[in-house]
């Protein structure tokens, strides 16, 4: 018999094929009433493949009475409920690691693209206003400037790498200061705002995280300022954020995520001094790919009784 695993999210081609190939799949994911799905089939169901951004809530564990594991591809899990998941006895996974160069390239990438205003200057490229209205505005060096990292994980650590070489200054924000780390530690988050001419956020979500990213800190990075989330956005204060670049309290901002995915606010797209990506910074294929294989591995490490790869809880 195989096991009959609940799908919120598949996976990558080739994974989902063999996830198809190992156990009996439940799409949760194609189910048009999806309360009455899991009440048809949630006694039977002993795992579950999830991402990060959709996790598994509460409610939704309540028609899992015999649910063991929970496999989610993504770095983060506050999506996942991991309280009702420790009550329930269901042990929970997540990816990280396998998708961390390619989170911190997207960060350096909007780094980049705000402080060098890359989309406007193409869009002014290919609506003749070059030959038009003569030379591009002048935007803002990178070497030199200072950089302020919220959350030194290995996201954080692996943009501050990308960082160094072109002769910036760092420092972080975290719970702590982090032993044997050369950049500066600063215990406030306004305070290293004042400090920096770029905020880059690179913690969890989470209830520990949320809106942390304030009104005072955006205004303390002052309209020279540019701050850059690849985090959640649940980390900001997304309406401070709105207004704060409306109004130039804030001079600019790269965004990989938002408080409502996949609609964000609409007051975004009116914005010009913003760069907006779709959550999508761990989106290569070699990454996903990597993602779905670790999803897998999970898998097949709890139901062959082998320690979980990479264990949340």
């Amino acid at each position: 018999m195989k096991p009959d695993v609940l799908v919120i999210v598949p996976l990558r081609p080739d994974q989902q094929k063999q996830l198809e190939a190992t156990y009996t799949l439940h799409r949760y994911d194609l189910a048009e009433d999806k309360n009455a799905f899991l009440a048809e089939v949630g006694e039977k169901i002993v795992a579950v493949v999830t991402n990060g951004g959709r996790g598994i809530t509460r409610a939704q564990l309540a028609f899992l009475p015999n649910l063991k594991i929970v496999s989610s591809s993504g770095v983060g899990y506050d999506a996942i409920d991991v309280e009702a998941c420790n009550e329930q006895g269901v042990k929970a996974t997540n990816t990280p690691d396998v998708l961390t160069d390619d989170v911190a390239d997207m960060a350096l990438a909007l780094f980049l693209a705000v402080r060098r205003d890359l989309v406007r200057g193409d869009a002014y490229v290919r609506t003749g206003a070059w030959g038009r209205d003569g030379a591009f505005p002048l935007t803002r060096a990178i070497k030199a400037k200072k950089v302020g990292i919220v959350g030194l994980g290995r996201i954080g650590k692996a943009i501050a790498a990308r960082l160094e070489p072109m002769g910036v200054e760092i420092a972080y924000h975290g719970r702590h200061e982090q032993a044997g780390v050369a950049y500066r530690y600063m215990a406030d988050v306004v305070a290293m705002a004042e400090w920096a001419d770029v905020l880059i956020a690179a913690m969890p979500g989470g209830a520990a995280t949320e809106g942390m990213i304030s009104e005072a800190v955006l205004e303390a990075l002052g309209p020279e300022g540019s701050f850059i989330n690849i985090a959640r956005g649940s980390v900001v204060d997304e309406a401070a954020l709105i207004a704060c670049l409306k109004d130039g309290r804030l001079g600019s901002a790269g965004l990989d995520v938002f408080l409502n995915e996949p609609t964000p606010d609409t007051a975004f797209a009116a914005i010009p001094n913003v760069v907006l990506h779709p959550h999508n910074a761990s989106g290569t294929v070699e990454t996903r790919g990597a993602m779905s294989q670790l999803v897998l591995d999970n898998l097949a490490a709890y139901f062959a009784g082998k320690p979980l790869v990479t264990p949340v809880n």
